[in-house]
């Protein structure tokens, strides 16, 4: 039975379809009413809580008859590239009643949300995959990291000869100092994602009552750095901690420190490349590291017109030959300049040529691998003088993705 079934329908998702989208949710994802009361939330706040979704997202949804059997929904959103802000859309909710899977309706679903994507020049998608190989199929590739890790009591000393020169404070969740701290560090960080209000909404939704933000400022008084954390049965749980520069690092392991007597252990997260060996004195820690979220590139005209590369490099012309076979208008060769730090369409002779996938290709602009590293995991094709050519050229940093939308 194929998606031809009168019986089948796909449209936009309302307000009025918030029980459906909600009960599909759930289901999908095996979380019940109990465990949302769990951590604190009443009947009415259950039920609302994917309200702003239907209202402020793109969000698709497939009916059989009177009944909602998949859907899928797609954040507009904005994030640093390389220092450039764009326009993105971040998918969730990506969910189908089993009985209906295999049937090609999430396939279309993923399609459509993608040609609107593309209509509303948003030329790069991210999500958190729940699996890897089916969105490998779709175009989307790896990107980022999530790091784990565990510090025993007598470790969380800094590896430094003095203390910061600054203090920390507590704050509310809604402090202007500490949403503005994360702004500013959007700002300053390639692949982080500027949270707007349903960000932040996300942010919290599952956060318990005794989940405190810490804010380090400088001895001058300015916002540096801050830590959002959680302390129960005897371990610091570090949601997010983010810092403007080392100093501020070094001042909220400082206030962590603080905590020895009340703790046993802290488990954290982490989305830049170093390690935290690299941080303390006793570096023998435990780290875990897992691919977090993959992207794709929606329309690569569109991506490549704000895209940045080495300045301080000279002019050269790349044929990127990129295959795309779930959406049409990518699966061509795109004769690039890179000039000047910016990238561009040419129709300049090309001095170089390299054959990758559309998943590929995303990858390696964001600067998840190198080229050089995707040569020899065969996944990009070009003579050795254009993969050279192409790793002087393109910025190398693994974009620091942390939100789960």
């Amino acid at each position: 039975m194929g998606m031809d079934d009168a019986s089948l329908r796909i449209r936009n998702l309302t307000t009025d379809d918030l029980d459906q989208y909600n009960a599909l949710l759930r289901y999908a994802f095996q979380v019940t009413e109990q465990d949302l009361r769990r951590v604190g939330w009443r009947d009415e706040e259950i039920k609302q809580s994917k309200f702003p979704v239907l209202e402020r997202a793109d969000v698709l949804g497939c009916y059989d008859g009177d009944t909602l059997v998949s859907q899928i929904a797609v954040y507009p959103l904005r994030m640093n590239v390389h220092h450039e802000v764009y326009d993105i859309g971040y998918i969730t909710s990506v969910t189908t009643y089993p009985e209906y899977s295999g049937r090609g309706i999430m396939r279309r679903l993923i399609r459509m949300s993608l040609e609107r994507m593309k209509e509303g020049k948003r030329s790069l998608a991210l999500l958190f995959p729940y699996s890897i190989p089916m969105y490998r199929k779709f175009g989307w590739e790896i990107v980022s990291n999530k790091i784990s890790y565990k510090v025993k009591d007598s470790q969380i000393v800094p590896n430094r000869k003095r203390k910061s020169s600054g203090f920390v404070r507590r704050v509310e969740w809604d402090d202007e100092r500490f949403v503005n701290l994360h702004a500013r560090f959007a700002l300053a960080t390639h692949g982080c994602i500027f949270r707007n209000k349903e960000a932040w909404e996300e942010y919290w939704r599952w956060e318990e009552d005794d989940t405190v933000v810490a804010v380090y400022f400088s001895k001058e008084g300015e916002p540096l750095g801050y830590m959002v954390y959680l302390i129960k049965e005897d371990i610091m749980h570090i949601k997010e901690m983010i810092y403007l520069n080392m100093e501020a690092q070094m001042g909220l392991w400082d206030y962590i420190s603080a905590h020895y007597s009340m703790i046993e252990e802290v488990r954290g997260y982490a989305y830049h490349s170093e390690l935290m060996a690299f941080i303390l004195e006793d570096g023998n820690v435990t780290e875990t590291i897992r691919p977090y979220i993959m992207a794709r590139i929606v329309d690569v005209e569109e991506f490549i017109e704000d895209y940045r590369v080495d300045p301080y490099e000279g002019d050269v012309v790349f044929d990127f030959e990129v295959s795309d076979p779930f959406l049409e208008w990518n699966d061509r060769t795109f004769r690039i300049l890179f000039s000047g730090g910016r990238a561009s369409i040419t129709d300049r002779p090309a001095q170089h040529h390299v054959r990758m996938s559309i998943g590929t290709l995303t990858t390696l602009l964001l600067g998840y691998m190198p080229a050089s590293q995707l040569s020899r995991l065969e996944r990009l094709e070009g003579d050795q003088e254009a993969i050279e050519a192409l790793d002087e050229i393109l910025i190398h940093e693994i974009p620091y993705i942390s939100d789960y939308i």
